[in-house]
């Protein structure tokens, strides 16, 4: 297996570990044709599942396996998603949970999501349809592979109005449910514990400790930007604590007031794929992807995680109007779902959007940088993590910097500079 535009896809994923070979998948076809009496694999091909910066906690392969199954000639396409065997993503997540966690959201979760949903009526889809899955001798899952059922990638542009209002209307309907379970069912959601923000092997990350810092080293070059220096630095040494603070709250020291979910914990468009209709072009669904980071926290952090990774800077423009459009609808699953206690308001999401705010600074001047290069396929996701001279490109590109002036005037204006 070698793509003849490898420079297009993730180096891990050129080329299959030799685990991956006809006895292992006759093993998936078993487990998927329970009651097959006769099963021959007859042919396997693998390829890279995605483009390079469509993902980084895992290593993803396309397979396509043609068997015969009881004298049937049989074709299954199928995604393969395991663990980083080299590098520095095997660095990061080798301790962690993040197949665990998504096992569990796709065979407990998810499915009790959706009857749930069912029940009032509301044929809503949360998950892509998973085949097989296992933690040992090695973690992966394996899903149905949904392009051959209409679904796409957003390539070369960012999510349109409609896309983002589907998008949104699938989260409010996952946070009202889970914030109901969470509420009634206490400790229904205790292994979901652990996202990006609290895993163990941050610390040493470029990006993450030391972002700020490449930052300030570039806006002090630039006259114009230097009148923000002064309020960063008041709080460069705050953000990437309480960015921490704000992933463990719930399970460290939870609030009263607070609205708590069960978050998607890397809600971006990278993590959906949309379909259309073939003739008139109209979106009939986004599929949600990529539960591995998953974790009860705040409601509003995948909202503000959206904010930077799924808006463009027109879009951002209008994000009070997106809020609303998502609250109505969070209230409106509440309501259908029969929640009898009290519906937090929209003034409440507002407030601890506020209170989150070094979260949201974060994100502003960390992942914002290296998203925007990114997205153009200027660079990779491994390069902003473990690279001096990419990390210092992200900080000087030109349509980063235009917008984090824009973004800068927005937040001193708004006070989130100023201690409680």
């Amino acid at each position: 297996m070698a793509p003849n535009n490898s420079i297009e896809y993730d180096a891990d994923e050129l080329e299959a570990p030799a685990w991956l070979d006809d006895v292992f998948f006759t093993k998936v076809l078993r487990n998927c044709e329970t009651d097959a009496k006769d099963l021959h694999l007859n042919k396997l091909e693998l390829f890279p599942a995605t483009l390079k910066g469509d993902h980084y906690a895992s290593v993803m392969f396309r397979a396509v396996v043609e068997y015969e199954c009881d004298g049937q000639d049989r074709t299954k396409r199928l995604i393969v998603k395991t663990m980083p065997f080299e590098g520095h993503k095997k660095d990061v997540f080798e301790e962690s949970i993040i197949f665990e966690t998504e096992i569990g959201m796709y065979t407990q979760v998810l499915p009790r999501f959706e009857q749930i949903l069912r029940d009032i009526g509301d044929d809503t889809i949360l998950k892509a349809p998973i085949l097989f899955h296992e933690l040992s001798p090695r973690k992966i899952i394996i899903f149905e592979d949904i392009v051959p059922l209409g679904y796409e990638v957003l390539r070369g542009r960012y999510a349109n109005a409609e896309e983002i209002k589907q998008s949104f209307v699938k989260l409010a309907k996952w946070h009202a449910i889970s914030y109901k379970i969470n509420i009634e069912e206490p400790g229904y959601f205790d292994e979901y514990h652990i996202g990006i923000f609290s895993m163990p092997n941050l610390d040493g990350n470029l990006l993450m400790t030391q972002g700020i810092d490449v930052l300030i080293q570039q806006l002090e070059t630039m006259p114009k930007m230097q009148k923000y220096l002064p309020f960063i630095q008041s709080i460069q040494g705050k953000l990437f604590e309480g960015t921490k603070r704000t992933a463990k709250e719930y399970f460290d020291a939870p609030k009263e007031d607070a609205i708590y979910v069960l978050c998607h914990g890397d809600f971006h468009d990278k993590n959906m794929m949309f379909k259309r209709d073939p003739n008139s072009g109209k979106l009939l669904d986004v599929m949600l992807l990529d539960y591995q980071l998953s974790y009860v926290g705040p409601l509003v952090n995948d909202l503000i995680y959206s904010y930077f990774m799924m808006l463009d800077s027109e879009q951002r423009g209008d994000f009070e109007q997106w809020l609303y459009f998502y609250y109505t609808h969070f209230k409106e699953t509440l309501q259908k779902i029969g929640f009898e206690g009290r519906i937090p308001s929209l003034l409440q999401l507002h407030e601890q959007r506020w209170q989150h705010r070094y979260f949201e600074l974060f994100l502003l001047m960390t992942y914002l940088p290296a998203w925007t290069t990114i997205r153009r396929g200027e660079a990779d996701l491994e390069g902003a993590f473990t690279s001096n001279a990419v990390h210092k490109q992200l900080y000087a590109d030109e349509e980063f910097l235009v917008e984090f002036e824009k973004l800068m005037r927005k937040y001193l204006h708004l006070g989130y500079f100023e201690e409680n």
